[in-house]
C-alpha cells in the first residue's frame, strides 16, 4: 500500500498534500489516475479522489473571480482550511518567538532564543524542500512528519546525536502549545522517544597540557591561540566568555585575590572564578599591547580553532583539539583530578547544574589511586585494630 498524493499545478507552480489514503499499486491505473476495478474499495477512492477534484476546481474559480490571481498553493490553503482562521505550524513558530524575545536576559538566555529560531528556520526549509510549501496546518504534523523531519535534519546536517534531538525537542514543545491552545487534540510525539545521551567529553591530559605550556611555537598568531587556549584550560571560560572578557570582570575579592566574575553568553548564569597564576602571567604578557577593554586577542571562532589545530601539530598532540576542548581540561584534569570537589567545579564556570559537572567527571587512573592513598592512611588506625584481635 502507498500514500495517494493530490497535486496542484497553477502556471508551472505545484503543491501537494497527502489525501489520508493508501492505494494497492498493482490495481492503479496510472492514465487514467484513479483505482481499477469495481471493488468496494475502488469504488471509494475514486468517490474520493472526484470530489477533491471538483472542490478544487471551485476553489480555484472563486478565487480566480475574487483575486483575479491565484497560485497553487492558495488554492491548496483554502481546501485545507488554512486561510479560515487555523494555526500553521510556522505562524505558530512565530508566535511564539516574538513572545520570547522580551525574555531574553530575565528568564531565557539568548542561546536559547536563538535555538527556537534556527529550528523554526529549519522547519521552513523542510517543508520546501520535502513537501514543496511554504507551510502547513499544525494539525497535520503527525508521527510521519517527525520521523522526516529527523531524516531532513540527519542528511542535510548531520548532526550529532544530541544536536538533532534538541531541534526535535523545539518541535515537541511548539506542538503542546498547540495542543494546550486545543488547536489539535491529538499529540503526535506520543510514541516519539526523545532521548539525551551522556556525552563522551574528550581532554587533554596533564601531560599534554605541560607540553603545550613548554613549546617554542614561532608564529605570533599560533602563539597567542596557544595562550588563549591555556588561559580557558586554567579558568573554565568558553569561547564565547573568553571572547568577550573585559577588564572590568577581573576585580579583587574579599581575600584580597583577583576573580574573574561574569554570566554565561550560553546560559546567563553568573560565573566566579579565582585567577590562578598562569593565567595571570598570560593576562600580564598581553596587557602592553592591549587597545581595548578586551584582555586577550581572541579571534573568531574559525580562525581559532584552525589555529589550535596547528597548535596541536607543533606540541605533538594527537588530538582534535577545539575551542571547548579546554573547558573540558579545565573541569577534568585541572580541577576534579587536582582535588577540587565537584560541587566547587560546578560553581566555578557557571554550570546549569552539578549533573552538568557530572559529564565532566572522567574517572582516570592517577585519581582513582591517589583517592585510594588518602582512604588508605585514614582507615590506618582501623587496620592496627584488626591485627591486634585477629
Amino acid at each position: 500500500m502507498i500514500p495517494l498524493f493530490c497535486r496542484i499545478t497553477v502556471d508551472g507552480q505545484e503543491v501537494r498534500f497527502g489525501m489520508k489514503c493508501d492505494v494497492n499499486p498493482k490495481f492503479w491505473d496510472v492514465k487514467a489516475g484513479k483505482a481499477g476495478g469495481r471493488t468496494t474499495e475502488a469504488v471509494k477512492i475514486n468517490s474520493l479522489i472526484e470530489n477533491t477534484k471538483a472542490a478544487i476546481f471551485k476553489i480555484y474559480r472563486d478565487l480566480q473571480e475574487r483575486d483575479n490571481y491565484v497560485t497553487a498553493e492558495t488554492v491548496r490553503n483554502v481546501f485545507l482550511g488554512a486561510t479560515t482562521g487555523q494555526q500553521t505550524l510556522l505562524q505558530l513558530c512565530d508566535r511564539h518567538n516574538r513572545e520570547r524575545k522580551p525574555l531574553i536576559g530575565v528568564s531565557i538566555c539568548a542561546w536559547q532564543h536563538g535555538s527556537y529560531i534556527r529550528a523554526r528556520n529549519h522547519l521552513a526549509d523542510f517543508l520546501h524542500r520535502w513537501y514543496n510549501v511554504s507551510d502547513i496546518p499544525v494539525r497535520d504534523v503527525d508521527h510521519k512528519f517527525i520521523r522526516n523531519f529527523e531524516a531532513y535534519l540527519t542528511e542535510n546536517y548531520r548532526y550529532a546525536h544530541n544536536t538533532l534531538t534538541h531541534y526535535l525537542q523545539n518541535l515537541w514543545h511548539i506542538i503542546h502549545l498547540a495542543i494546550d491552545a486545543e488547536y489539535i487534540t491529538k499529540n503526535p510525539f506520543a510514541n516519539f522517544r526523545l532521548q539525551v545521551k551522556c556525552p563522551d567529553r574528550a581532554f587533554l591530559t596533564q601531560e599534554e597540557v605541560e607540553r603545550m605550556i613548554t613549546t617554542h611555537i614561532e608564529n605570533e598568531k599560533i602563539e597567542q591561540a596557544r595562550d588563549i587556549f591555556l588561559f580557558c584550560c586554567y579558568t573554565g571560560l568558553s569561547y564565547s566568555d573568553v571572547f568577550g572578557l573585559t577588564s572590568r570582570q577581573i576585580q579583587q575579592s574579599f581575600n584580597g585575590k583577583l576573580w574573574i566574575k561574569g554570566k554565561r553568553q550560553k546560559t546567563d548564569i553568573e560565573y566566579n572564578i579565582p585567577l590562578l597564576n598562569i593565567p595571570q602571567l598570560i593576562l600580564d604578557k598581553y596587557s602592553k599591547n592591549r587597545q581595548s577593554e578586551k584582555v586577550l586577542p581572541v579571534p573568531g571562532m574559525v580562525t581559532y580553532n584552525l589555529r589550535l589545530k596547528k597548535v596541536a601539530k607543533a606540541c605533538g598532540i594527537d588530538k582534535n583539539i577545539s575551542s571547548h576542548l579546554a573547558r573540558h581540561t579545565f573541569a577534568t584534569t585541572v580541577a576534579l583530578t587536582g582535588g577540587v570537589p565537584i560541587e566547587t567545579v560546578s560553581k566555578m564556570p557557571g554550570h546549569t547544574g552539578i549533573k552538568t559537572t557530572q559529564i565532566y567527571a572522567k574517572v582516570i587512573n592517577s585519581k582513582i589511586g591517589s583517592d585510594m592513598d588518602m582512604l588508605a592512611e585514614k582507615l590506618s588506625g582501623m587496620e592496627a585494630k584488626m591485627t591486634v584481635n585477629f
